[in-house]
């Protein structure tokens, strides 16, 4: 039987518990929801993976009471957690895009201000490994690999590849926007992802049938699963309801009402003799 992945419990694994009442000299009934005493023994409820953790009462208290659920903010938990986990994902991806093609971009503007200089050096360079003498000609026709795509880049025009160098690095500011909104989960970063990426697809397509590589068709399938995971998993568009529905379902999976359904009743005391650690 396949098991669900819990990412309430990857979290918190990561991140910590969300513990409430810690630091309360004693707990009220209504404070059963996120704390109990029992004897000797309080259990803290974590409010985003529900796991109950055994500590003892505080010995200096900073609190008379725990807090009012008006006071507390319950951490992202179900869709709202899942939503959070998958955009920085995407957004890590995006970030490393940016840092690439801004490297590129500076490396390109750089080579077209001093152009000619390493145009020169390149062929004397070039007619020394094929054996010619100083000044003869370069064959620099029929070169495949690394000096094939050389011969290219020095066969453009100055202004071509500023022109190149220009659009990199406006490509990359716009990959560091995305990365940038998704990690804070925006809505509008989820609309400029998904038509930025959607609009790469078919030149994805191109290069793979023309000059196809591993590395490109993972790339594609990446950018494949960004754009149906954001037009179906976030509704964009007012799909499956859009975002209203996407919103309400997140705020459903964040809220006390939740916390309550996965409220169990108290334990007996027997099972508290147990597994008590320090504050």
């Amino acid at each position: 039987m396949k098991r669900k992945i819990e990412w309430e419990l990857v979290a918190c694994g990561f991140g910590g518990h969300t513990l409430v009442g810690t630091d309360a000299e004693q707990l009220r009934p209504d404070d059963a929801l996120i704390a109990r005493d029992q004897g000797t023994v309080r259990w803290l409820r974590c409010l985003r993976c529900d796991s109950w953790l055994a500590r003892r009462p505080p010995a200096a208290p900073t609190r008379h009471h725990a807090p009012d659920r008006g006071e507390i903010a319950i951490p992202p938990r179900g869709k709202a957690l899942r939503d959070k986990i998958v955009l920085r994902v995407i957004a890590i991806d995006r970030a490393l895009h940016f840092v690439i093609l801004l490297l590129l971009g500076i490396g390109v503007l750089a080579f077209a201000a001093d152009e000619k200089a390493l145009r020169d050096a390149y062929y004397r360079i070039l007619t020394d490994l094929q054996g010619g003498v100083a000044g003869g000609p370069v064959q620099n026709s029929g070169h495949v690999g690394i000096v094939g795509e050389l011969d290219k880049l020095f066969s453009l025009r100055s202004g071509t590849l500023r022109a190149v160098g220009a659009a990199l690095l406006g490509y990359g500011v716009l990959e560091g926007v995305e990365a940038v909104g998704l990690w804070y989960t925006k809505r509008w970063a989820e609309y400029l992802t998904f038509v930025a990426t959607t609009i790469l697809l078919p030149l994805e397509v191109y290069e793979i049938i023309h000059r196809g590589s591993v590395l490109k068709v993972l790339g594609f399938i990446v950018n494949l699963a960004v754009v149906g995971y954001l037009l179906y998993a976030k509704r964009l568009f007012g799909l499956r309801g859009g975002g209203t529905v996407d919103e309400a379902k997140r705020a459903a999976d964040t809220s006390w009402e939740a916390i309550e359904r996965a409220t169990p009743p108290a334990p007996p005391p027997s099972a508290l003799s147990a597994g008590v650690t320090s504050a």
